[in-house]
């Protein structure tokens, strides 16, 4: 696994609020498989993280979103926490680049209360998704199917509820952005 996602880029979409264990362990297990892994906020700079309620730690966001597109990416991760998403799904920027993934048909890894991003950008109708359960309305809303399941995964989105299932969420995200690498080359 040390190398599946060799030479991809993966851009991790979030701002101030972010769960930070739904933020490291998925950039950390890309990065562990190779990739080039972009912290994308709202701006560039630091960003405050949380533990559920709690301030974490800061990262820093390597790009603000104004400034980065879809096409320079082969994968997006949208971690959760409660303020995060929903403060994205506010920004113009942050629902066009999630957008554009959809558009372009190329995986999307989201966890939590995530799918808020997802559901404004309107890229879950006809999808099944899973999240935190106080989501599942509004995916229900958007037109999706919500399932409470560790990881579901739905052609090229891979959606998971909390950071239980990170193990699960992680491993999948791996597999989905190494399966479509391998798709891409083989088209």
């Amino acid at each position: 696994m040390a190398e599946d996602l060799k030479g991809k880029r993966v851009a991790f979409l979030f701002t101030e609020g972010v769960e930070q264990v739904e933020l490291i362990e998925p950039l950390d297990a890309v990065r562990d498989a190779g990739a080039e892994a972009d912290t994308v906020s709202l701006k560039a700079g630091k960003v405050q993280m949380f533990n559920h309620l709690d301030k974490g730690d800061e990262i820093d966001a390597e790009t603000g979103v104004s400034d980065v597109d879809a096409s320079d990416y082969d994968a997006l991760v949208l971690p959760g926490g409660v303020a995060n998403p929903d403060q994205l799904r506010t920004d113009e920027d942050a629902v066009r680049f999630v957008k554009e993934f959809a558009e372009q048909h190329k995986p999307i890894g989201v966890i939590c209360h995530g799918p808020w991003t997802m559901v404004e950008a309107d890229v879950v109708r006809g999808r099944t998704l899973t999240s935190w359960p106080s989501v599942q309305t509004d995916l229900r809303n958007a037109g999706a199917t919500w399932v409470d399941e560790e990881v579901h995964v739905d052609d090229n989105i891979v959606s998971s509820r909390k950071p239980d299932d990170l193990p699960a969420f992680c491993k999948a995200i791996v597999e989905s952005f190494a399966r479509a690498r391998a798709e891409a080359t083989a088209a």
